[in-house]
């Protein structure tokens, strides 16, 4: 009996300490890819979704210190400055640097010289995150954040507009998102215009697949259709209309 239960013994001292086999080493290494074969697709699709998310998030940002800029100086910040002939010095972005938290690089700009004369050197080379897409290849401190600057948009050449002057906030764009081709230094005074606008569809480059983000002046931010009619485009940047003609277009046109 005793030697039985020590055959036995050592039969299952042997199985317990038998390796993997080769074969099994193998169908674990295909059952493991293919897991990471299904997953891979969903890692890829969530990757531009949280970065049109962060995108959206810096949008909201800006248009809060827009609005905040507004409650101080009792009127939205000017497209960009000017000097005495004119010629344009500084951009709204660099005008709403305190209101980012950026109180520092405010306070390096002379904003009596151009943004590119050598005194502004200095901030020049600085890049502020908020104003960069991460979806954007350019250099860190480019911007593909446009304010729309024409005749009735909420940002005006070297004046400021008051909030009651602007018909309706909810469904009035002051900031879009424009692609990277159209990207400028966040210091240099240079936006959107009514054609640039105007002449997107769905042949052009775009920030994101079917569309771009833009900030409304309530302080929401919205994806445009790109698909959307000019004329709602039009009514979109104007802060004259009252949009009454166009709004389920335009509430089809925003996400």
């Amino acid at each position: 009996m005793n030697s039985i239960k020590r055959a036995g013994s050592g039969t299952l001292s042997q199985s317990s300490n038998r390796g993997f086999s080769l074969v099994e080493i193998v169908v674990a290494i295909v059952i493991l890819l293919g897991i990471a074969m299904f997953l891979l697709p969903n890692v890829r699709s969530a990757r531009p979704a949280a970065r049109r998310t962060q995108c959206r998030n810096n949008l909201k940002q800006i248009v809060l210190a827009l609005r905040n800029y507004e409650d101080v100086n009792h009127a939205l910040p000017p497209a960009y400055t000017v000097d005495a002939h004119g010629k344009r010095l500084h951009s709204w972005r660099a005008l709403i640097l305190p209101y980012l938290e950026q109180p520092g690089l405010y306070k390096q700009i002379d904003f009596s010289k151009p943004w590119d004369d050598p005194a502004n050197a200095k901030a020049v080379s600085r890049s502020v995150d908020t104003y960069h897409c991460p979806e954007d290849p350019n250099p860190p401190d480019h911007t593909t954040y446009l304010a729309v600057v024409t005749p009735k948009s909420c940002l005006q050449p070297g004046k400021g507009r008051r909030l009651s002057d602007i018909k309706s906030l909810s469904s009035t764009a002051v900031v879009i998102e424009v692609d990277s081709a159209h990207a400028v230094h966040w210091m240099d005074p240079s936006d959107a215009d009514e054609e640039m606008v105007l002449s997107l569809n769905s042949k052009s480059a775009l920030p994101h697949p079917g569309g771009m983000l833009v900030a409304l002046v309530d302080g929401s931010v919205q994806f445009l259709n790109v698909d959307v009619s000019s004329a709602a485009r039009r009514e979109l940047i104007s802060a004259e209309s009252d949009k009454h003609v166009l709004d389920a277009e335009l509430k089809r046109a925003l996400e």
